[in-house]
C-alpha cells in the first residue's frame, strides 16, 4: 500500500480524497494555487505545497510543478481527482516515467477512451450498442452531408476532443447542416486546439444514464449500477439520482452487463463510468467513457455502502476486486450547489461567504471545502458543495432534500439552492418524467 499520496486537485474532491487516505493510514500532500491558500483541503492535508498563481494553466494544469511537489515530499502516488489532469494521457505517462503511481487509468487507456471516435470504435469491437453515425472523424463537409442523409435527421455534430457542450450542434434539417458544421469546427478548434468532428443520430427524448464500473489489474471487472444524470444545463449536470426512476430491473441488468463487457474487453484498470444515452423506447447507446472518479460518485456510495476512493487506491496498489456486481437498496439524490445566480441565467457569483449553516440529520451528506468567511475565487469551476440525501424510497429522499435545502444557508454570494428547492416541487421531476431537455422549459419562479 502507498505511504503518501499527493492529491493533484483542489476543493471538495481534494478534501474527499484526503479523508479516505487518513482512514487508510496514508499520509497526504495537498497542492494549491495562491488563490486556494485558505481552502480546507490545504488545512487538513499532512503537507501542502503551493504550485503557482491562480490560473489553472500555471498551477493545477502545470505538470512539472505537480511532479516537483511529489518529488520534494516523497509521495509515491498521485490522485488526480476529476477534471484538471485526471484524464490526461501525457500526465499519466509522466507519472509512470517518474515511478510515481497515477491513481487512474493508464496513458494507453486514457488515449483509447478519451478520444470519442476511438472509444466508439472500441465499443463496437466489444459488442456494446453505439449511436448510429460516422465510423471515424469526418473528412469533409460533403461526406457529412451524405452521411446525414443516410442516418436520417435529426443528427448531432460533435467535436472529438469535446467536453462541456463545446463543439456540439443539433441539426434538425439539411438546410442548417453547413452552418452548424462550420461553427462547430471553429468552436472546437478554439476550445481544444482540435477541430476533428464526428456525426451521430440525435436521440430523441434522451436520458443520460451512466454505469459505475471498477476493473482491477488482473482483468476482473464489476459494475455498481446506474446513476441518472439527465437534469443538465448546457451539458453540465445539475442533479443526479440512483436508482433512476426510468429504469426497469431488466434494463438495469442489460446495461450493467454491457458496461462490464466493455471494461473487460479493454482490460480497464481503475474506477470509471460508461455513459449511455437511453431513448424513450429504452434502447441504450454508448456515449463515452470517463476514466476517472465522477463528481456524482457519492450517491453510488450511499446506496451500496461502498467507498469508491478507497477502491481506487486499492486497485492502484494491485489489490484484486471481488468481481461482484452491486445493485442499490436505497435511494440517493445529489444536488450540486454552485456559486451561481439561478435568477440571472446562472451567472457565476464568486466572493466571500459571510454566513454558512449546513443542514444535518439522518441521511444527509455534504461534500464541501467552504466555510464562513471563505472567499470563493473566480478562477475555477463554480461548484462549492454537493448535498446528498439518502432514504428508503425516492419520495423520502426528495422530502429529505427539501428539508435539507431549506436548512442550507449560504449568505454573501448567490447559489443554486433556490433552483434545487424549486426542482424538488416540479411535477415532472416528482413523477420521474424528465430528459436531458428538461432545463429548456424550466423557469425560475
Amino acid at each position: 500500500m502507498f505511504k503518501k499520496i499527493l492529491i493533484a486537485n483542489r476543493g471538495e474532491i481534494a478534501l474527499r480524497i484526503i479523508r479516505t487516505c487518513k482512514e487508510m493510514g496514508i499520509k497526504t500532500v495537498a497542492v494549491y494555487s495562491t488563490a486556494d491558500a485558505e481552502s480546507l483541503h490545504v488545512k487538513f492535508a499532512d503537507e501542502a505545497v503551493c504550485i503557482g498563481p491562480p490560473p489553472s494553466s500555471e498551477s493545477y494544469l502545470k505538470m512539472s510543478n505537480i511532479l516537483a511537489a511529489a518529488e520534494i515530499t516523497n509521495a509515491d502516488a498521485i490522485h488526480p481527482g476529476y477534471g484538471f489532469l485526471s484524464e490526461n494521457a501525457k500526465f499519466s505517462k509522466l507519472c509512470e516515467d517518474y515511478k510515481i503511481k497515477f491513481i487512474g487509468a493508464s496513458p494507453e487507456m486514457i488515449a483509447k477512451m478519451g478520444d470519442k471516435a476511438t472509444a466508439k470504435a472500441t465499443m463496437i469491437a466489444a459488442g456494446v450498442p453505439v449511436i448510429p453515425g460516422s465510423e471515424g472523424l469526418l473528412e469533409s463537409y460533403e461526406q457529412t452531408e451524405i452521411l446525414a442523409e443516410e442516418i436520417g435527421y435529426p443528427v448531432m455534430l460533435k467535436a472529438t476532443a469535446g467536453g462541456g457542450g463545446k463543439g456540439m450542434r443539433a441539426v434538425w434539417k439539411k438546410e442548417n447542416l453547413k452552418d452548424a458544421f462550420e461553427s462547430a469546427k471553429l468552436e472546437a478548434k478554439a476550445s481544444f486546439g482540435n477541430d476533428g468532428m464526428y456525426l451521430e443520430k440525435l436521440i430523441e427524448e434522451p436520458r443520460h444514464i451512466e454505469i459505475q464500473v471498477v476493473g482491477d489489474q488482473y482483468g476482473t471487472a464489476c459494475h455498481l449500477s446506474e446513476r441518472d444524470c439527465s437534469i443538465q444545463r448546457r451539458h453540465q449536470k445539475l442533479t443526479e439520482e440512483t436508482p433512476s426512476p426510468f429504469m426497469t430491473p431488466q434494463l438495469r441488468k442489460k446495461m450493467g452487463e454491457a458496461a462490464v463487457k466493455a471494461v473487460e474487453n479493454i482490460r480497464y484498470e481503475g474506477v470509471g463510468t460508461i455513459e449511455f444515452l437511453v431513448d424513450k423506447h429504452k434502447n441504450f447507446y454508448f456515449m463515452e467513457m470517463n476514466t476517472r472518479i465522477q463528481v456524482e460518485h457519492p450517491i453510488t456510495e450511499q446506496v451500496i455502502d461502498y467507498d469508491l476512493i478507497r477502491e481506487q487506491i486499492k486497485v492502484a496498489a494491485g489489490i484484486p476486486i471481488s468481481g461482484k456486481n452491486y445493485f442499490p437498496n436505497l435511494h440517493s439524490i445529489e444536488c450540486r450547489i454552485n456559486a451561481e445566480d439561478p435568477y440571472n441565467d446562472f451567472r457565476p457569483s464568486p466572493g466571500r461567504i459571510t454566513t454558512l449553516h449546513a443542514p444535518g440529520g439522518h441521511g444527509i451528506r455534504i461534500d464541501t471545502h467552504v466555510y464562513s468567511n471563505y472567499t470563493i475565487p473566480p478562477n475555477y469551476d463554480s461548484m462549492i458543495a454537493k448535498l446528498i440525501t439518502t432514504a428508503q424510497t425516492r419520495e423520502e429522499a426528495i422530502n429529505k432534500m427539501r428539508r435539507a435545502l431549506d436548512e442550507f444557508v449560504i449568505e454573501g454570494i448567490k447559489t443554486t439552492i433556490p433552483f434545487h428547492r424549486q426542482l424538488m416541487d416540479h411535477p415532472d421531476y416528482l413523477a420521474g418524467n424528465y430528459t436531458t431537455k428538461f432545463m429548456e422549459s424550466f423557469k425560475m419562479e
